[in-house]
């Protein structure tokens, strides 16, 4: 598209991370060879040395585009772009060791040489990208190099598309709106406003329109070719909102059918290989995760039983893959003259009745600190009543990543529980690092189907990692408070 400002800021990450891996190298060669006294495993210069990296090095960073380092989708989210120089840097380094091999000469002087490189190369890209970022924001927040964008379209979609671009840091500035002048989005929004679309690019040059936005087709398909028509000639960037939610939200795959191109939309991308893989990766973690968390296990079954008599560990009934049945193991956070008690019930009895009603309506996320044992707060805010699910991992009735698993009446509530419903529940899922109690119920049943309908095993990762984050911040401002 005319609009080069994504394609310079690639070509300017692609220059910084050449300059950051050149750096990280040079430094890993100085301290192991300048700063060291050690004996070397080959005399090798640096003048041989840094001639052989820089050219090694530009298949570095053919590792990280084939990565996605340099697309939009990759750059413009922080913690998938680490977790991508991460692994790329690791490839990388294998790749340099390798070479020597191919080459039949020696590379690196020392050993250590690529392990201070690995760990400099990631650390000096991951920095300046970083910085560029913020350089980035800055110059967006002055009107340099952002996209002007026209929607199409006056529905719910389009105030969403308003709201979301309205940040300044994203480089989005919508410089007109078509749509039906008596519409409840055009009344209210303070955009420039065109009843049509010949009257928008009349009134908008040419070369001040980046990107056209279409959240509304028009039953006409006349008038949907001459938008698409207009962006193709003028070489503008053009997207389309799909009517329908689903198509909008799931999986899907363009092929040919029969020679005839369509449009394929999956209940989930989790199928075949995929989810033999995830098994897999559920039964290696969870694993490992309890050999290496058995200490604290130990400890908290101990303590609970010594504050609060009663069984240290409860189940909890769950719906699970195609609407089965399963019994989820818990720590038990809520006092023992509670605990057999559903929730809304456990409130009636310590006289918290607006709650429980609350509670009934579908509002999960009411406080429940008056059924709490003296530990059952801190279990609860650290997350740490919910790690004996991972033998609910282990034996197959949950997965370490998915759908939150929701009781009965809860999943009743949601007209879309199918979906949901094709994969197993999660330990962790999108509504834990998204806010999980400080977003409400219908926006986490719109993540966990974001995630049954686009799934993928890098997504799993993040979300395990985010988890992991979220946990600790949560833990660690809640005792700077307390």
């Amino acid at each position: 598209m005319k609009h080069g400002a994504h394609l310079l800021y690639s070509f300017v990450l692609f220059v910084l991370d050449f300059v950051g891996l050149a750096v990280a190298f040079s430094l890993a060669y100085f301290i192991r060879v300048k700063l060291d006294d050690r004996p070397l495993l080959e005399p090798i210069t640096a003048q041989g040395y840094m001639a052989v990296i820089a050219v090694l090095l530009v298949f570095w960073l053919v590792i990280y585009a084939l990565l996605g380092l340099y697309r939009a989708r990759v750059f413009e989210n922080r913690f998938k772009e680490a977790l991508l120089l991460l692994i790329g840097s690791f490839i990388g380094i294998l790749f340099l060791i390798g070479s020597e091999y191919v080459l039949n000469r020696a590379i690196f002087p020392a050993r250590l040489v690529t392990v201070y490189g690995f760990a400099l190369a990631f650390f000096l890209t991951l920095l300046m990208r970083t910085i560029a970022r913020g350089v980035r924001r800055r110059l967006f927040a002055r009107g340099i190099g952002v996209t002007n964008v026209l929607l199409v379209g006056a529905t719910r979609i389009t105030t969403e598309m308003i709201n979301q671009l309205r940040d300044p840091r994203l480089g989005y500035v919508i410089i007109g709106i078509v749509g039906d002048q008596r519409s409840a989005v055009m009344k209210t929004d303070t955009h420039t406003h065109y009843p049509s679309f010949h009257e928008a690019v009349h009134g908008i040059a040419k070369q001040d329109l980046h990107s056209i936005i279409q959240t509304e087709l028009y039953p006409d398909a006349t008038r949907n070719d001459e938008i698409l028509e207009y962006a193709q000639q003028n070489h503008i960037a053009y997207r389309f909102v799909p009517g329908n939610g689903q198509l909008f939200t799931g999986n899907i795959d363009v092929d040919l059918f029969e020679g005839i191109p369509t449009i394929s939309v999956h209940q989930t991308a989790l199928v075949g290989w995929g989810r033999i893989a995830k098994r897999i990766f559920d039964v290696v973690g969870s694993l490992l995760a309890i050999i290496l968390l058995s200490p604290l296990f130990v400890v908290l079954y101990a303590l609970l039983k010594i504050v609060d008599s009663g069984p240290a560990i409860y189940t909890q009934e769950r719906r699970t893959r195609f609407d089965d049945v399963v019994h989820i193991y818990k720590f038990r956070s809520f006092k023992m003259s509670v605990n057999n008690l559903p929730v809304d019930e456990a409130l009636e009895v310590v006289g918290q009745t607006k709650l429980a009603h609350a509670y009934r309506q579908g509002d999960d996320s009411v406080p429940v600190d008056t059924l709490l044992h003296p530990l059952g707060k801190f279990l609860r805010m650290t997350s740490l009543d919910e790690i004996p699910q991972l033998f609910n991992v282990l034996q197959g009735s949950l997965s370490l990543v998915g759908p939150r698993p929701l009781v009965p009446r809860e999943m009743d509530t949601f007209n879309q529980k199918n979906i949901i419903l094709s994969v197993k529940p999660g330990a962790t899922g999108l509504a834990v690092i998204s806010g999980r109690r400080d977003i409400s119920f219908e926006e986490r049943r719109k993540l966990d189907l974001y995630y049954v309908q686009n799934w993928s095993f890098f997504m799993d990762i993040v979300i395990i990692l985010k988890t992991v984050v979220v946990v600790m911040k949560r833990a660690v401002s809640k005792g700077s408070v307390d």
